[in-house]
């Protein structure tokens, strides 16, 4: 009985997303919010899930409003937020419906990223996402498991 870690997930209902290591050593990972395709990382550590400023027109965000929440993160502190909520985001095959995405200045992300030679990012998909589809990381063959949502 040679039972995969692949096998055992998907009899369980789960689905699987591939990830792309970069040279930062960060999990990229495709996704599509309300129907728009954008790159992000793939971040357990960050609470929420987010995009830049810049990205509210792109992916034609809901709802924008300014929040009293600072973020953290990447060494930068105090960072000013929005928020918008009722989003669809999309990773593989599994739609996230009514999902909130925080807002924020992201451009000290990309910079790290482009002076390691890796892609800038339209965002960060963060613990929020990854706990309401009970996402499984398989690090060694690089894949992402979500549960569908029923």
């Amino acid at each position: 009985m040679d039972n995969t870690l692949k096998d055992f997930l998907f009899a369980k209902d789960y689905i699987r997303v591939k990830l792309k290591l970069t040279k930062t050593n960060h999990f990229e990972i495709k996704a599509t919010i309300n129907g728009v395709k954008g790159l992000f990382i793939l971040d357990t550590g960050a609470s929420n899930s987010c995009v830049g400023f810049e990205a509210a027109q792109k992916f034609e965000l809901k709802k924008v409003k300014d929040s009293k929440i600072l973020a953290a993160g990447a060494g930068a502190t105090n960072m000013a937020t929005q928020v918008s909520k009722n989003n669809t985001i999309k990773l593989g095959r599994l739609k996230i419906y009514k999902s909130a995405l925080v807002l924020f200045d992201l451009s000290h992300v990309n910079t790290a990223l482009i002076n390691h030679n890796a892609q800038p990012v339209d965002g960060i998909i963060g613990a929020d996402i990854l706990k309401k589809v009970k996402g499984i990381i398989d690090y060694e063959k690089k894949y992402l498991y979500l549960k569908k949502l029923v």
